[in-house]
This record gives structure tokens, sequence and C-alpha cells, in this order.
């Protein structure tokens, strides 16, 4: 098997579009090697943990209602194209996503890892939900199968902040500034959202290389 490490943040439009096409490329090749990981990047680390109105802080960030709305053009496009509905009139606040990321690493613990990562995804992006309100992410666990109270009093606590925390920093440090990146093989970095060409492409040289050293 393959390692197929995923560095992301659950309000990354890009994230959730580069590992639909990603999706696309793995039913393609159901034979596929890659053993998928995701791990944390804050897009926003400096958010307040309660989050902000989402209108504000877009405008704020790209200096007015214009500059949002060129700057997500071609996210609109990009997410019809790969098959994905985003609904931006639906998200009003931008969260801090620190605890979605400790329900992802705690979803891993119980193999529920990739449930939790697209499930965040689909209430951001296509629900509308604030992913950054504990009850919210109760929610979600309870709908992957995991305990929703734990979860919430987990989320009451510190548990593991500290952690995300130097992953995040870990992979800065390595240079890592954007996301989705993926790294295959703990060698290969992948930045972005990449065709399913790509993907495909990938895997079939990933799986020719095994079968002629298998062959040796």
């Amino acid at each position: 098997m393959v390692k197929l490490d995923i560095v992301s943040d659950p309000i990354c439009p890009w994230c959730y579009i580069g590992k639909t096409l990603l999706d696309a490329a793995l039913a393609q090749r159901p034979d596929h090697p890659f053993v998928i990981e995701w791990h944390p990047f804050q897009l926003n680390p400096d958010m307040p943990r309660e989050g902000m109105d989402r209108r504000a802080y877009l405008e704020a960030k790209f200096g007015g209602k214009e500059g949002a709305v060129a700057a997500y053009a071609p996210v609109v496009e990009r997410a019809e194209a790969a098959g994905l509905k985003i609904d931006f009139e639906a998200m009003t606040r931008t969260p801090n996503t620190l605890d979605a990321h400790r329900l992802i690493h705690w979803a891993g613990v119980e193999g529920k890892q990739e449930a939790a990562a697209m499930a965040l995804f689909a209430a951001y992006f296509t629900e509308g939900r604030d992913i950054g309100d504990a009850e919210v992410l109760a929610d979600i666990a309870d709908g992957i199968g995991m305990d929703a109270a734990v979860v919430g009093k987990l989320l009451l606590s510190d548990a593991d902040t500290d952690d995300i925390a130097k992953r995040d920093a870990q992979f800065r440090e390595m240079g890592i500034s954007s996301v989705p990146t993926f790294i295959v093989a703990a060698q290969h970095a992948v930045p972005g959202a990449q065709d399913t060409a790509l993907w495909l492409n990938v895997i079939d040289e990933i799986m020719a290389q095994r079968a002629a050293e298998d062959g040796a």
C-alpha cells in the first residue's frame, strides 16, 4: 500500500474540489494502492474561536464585495465542473476550524476519518452549517456513527488542541503554505485541486512500477 497524506482545511473549497477529483480517479481504479490520512492546516489560524460573519470576512479579505465575487468565480466554475454544488448564499459564517480538525483527528482513532472530513465539507459547502459550532460538530459526529455525547464533552475541553496546532506548524515548516497539498509516499507533494486524469496517471505509474518490481 502507498500512503497518501492530505493536508487540508474543512473550509477550503479547493480542498473539497480536489478530493472530489481524486475520488473520481479512485473509483475508476478500485484496486488503487492508496491509504489516505488527513492532516490539519488552518487557513485562518487567527480567526476568533467563535468565527465571524462571512460577508464581513470576505469583504475585508478581498477589498469589498466585488473583489470577493471575483475571487470566488473560479471556485464556482471548477466546483460545477467537478459535479459539486456549493451554496455560498447559505454560508453565513466563517468558522475557526480548530474544533473541526479535532473531530477529524478523533474520527481517525475510530477509523472514520474519511467520513468525518467529507461530512464536514458537505455540512459547510452544501448545507451552510457553522462547523465551528460544538453542537453542529457533535451532530456531524453522530451522523457518521461516533458517540455525539463523547464528542461534545471533548469539544468542551482542550483535548488535542496543542497537537493540532503542532501538526499544523510542522507542515508550514515543511514549506506548505496552501491547501490542499497531497503527499504521495511521504516523498512527492502534489499541490492544489488536480484533475482526475493526473491522479489516474499517478496511480497507473505506481501500479506499473509495483508490477515491474514483482516481476524482477
